[in-house]
């Protein structure tokens, strides 16, 4: 359970990401796929050619937020859709994530990560000392978001995704805040996958994959029960969404069921979180 909690916490930042697109800006990206893979390979490749493990996670977020900007110039420069710019860009990070690692999977339990004081420590998945420090570095990502969406930057982002047209008659540049947004979106799931590389000791091609039903299904969890009233809760929300979306496949896998049937498991809870409020159940959503 513990260790369940652990990577709940480190995927509520790519939660957050989530929440950025999804919710703030109202746009549904397909890019995470793919940037959450490409910051766990850029960390992975960095550490393993014996670069500090902090400049490596700090590679991850960027090579996030380059992977969001390409998504964000596609669709507002090149007028591509947006689920489609999202989806072209996912294909081509597959490419490149292979050709940065070098290989479909690139081991980390050798090498010095930042998880390495924590893991020598004998903390990690074992007590409430892991939890603490995952939960205090989370918490300290998720009141910067909660800055900047309250600054006049972030204000025009949440105006742009509740009313496009009417923002852009104040002279705002849409183009812009869709481009910011998606690159700090990418640059939160980047930095997530290279932070959940180093949790496991390894970087695998595949580990993105199905990684937005994972996000969509933190931030409606997260919302469906502690509501999204006001900045402060409705990022809260996503970060509780993630670690109760982590301890509900815990339990799902202790009880039997075969690990193949969890994407379709996540699949049934997300229908559930957007359903049972228009049945009169859940009102805070």
């Amino acid at each position: 359970m513990i260790g369940a909690i652990e990577l709940g916490l480190l995927y509520g930042v790519v939660a957050l990401g989530v929440y950025l697109t999804f919710r703030v800006l109202n746009f549904p990206d397909l890019t995470v796929d793919g940037s959450f893979t490409t910051g766990a390979a850029v960390a992975a490749a960095l550490i393993t050619a014996g670069q500090s493990p902090v400049l490596a996670t700090l590679a991850g977020f960027g090579a996030g937020l380059i992977a969001g900007t390409i998504t964000g110039i596609l669709h507002t420069k090149g007028r591509i859709d947006g689920l489609l710019a999202g989806i072209l860009t996912m294909i081509a990070l597959w490419s490149i994530n292979l050709r940065i690692m070098g290989k479909a999977n690139l081991p980390l339990l050798r090498e010095e990560t930042i998880m390495t004081p924590l893991r020598d420590a004998n903390v990690l998945g074992k007590t409430a000392i892991g939890i603490a420090v995952f939960a205090v570095a989370v918490l300290l990502i998720k009141l910067l978001v909660d800055w900047f969406l309250s600054t006049d930057l972030g204000l025009s982002i949440q105006a742009t995704g509740n009313n496009e047209q009417m923002i852009r008659s104040f002279g705002v540049n849409t183009d812009g805040t869709k481009i910011l947004t998606l690159a700090l979106s990418n640059g939160l799931v980047g930095l997530g996958g290279a932070v959940v590389a180093q949790y496991q000791g390894f970087a695998d091609i595949s580990m993105g994959v199905g990684l937005i039903l994972v996000g969509l299904a933190s931030v409606i969890l997260g919302q469906a029960v502690l509501g999204h009233r006001g900045l402060f809760m409705a990022s809260l929300a996503v970060v509780f969404g993630a670690v109760l979306y982590r301890i509900i496949i815990f339990g799902a896998l202790k009880v039997g069921l075969d690990p193949q049937d969890m994407k379709a498991i996540t699949a049934i809870l997300v229908i559930l979180a957007l359903l049972l409020p228009r049945w009169g159940f859940l009102k805070k959503i």
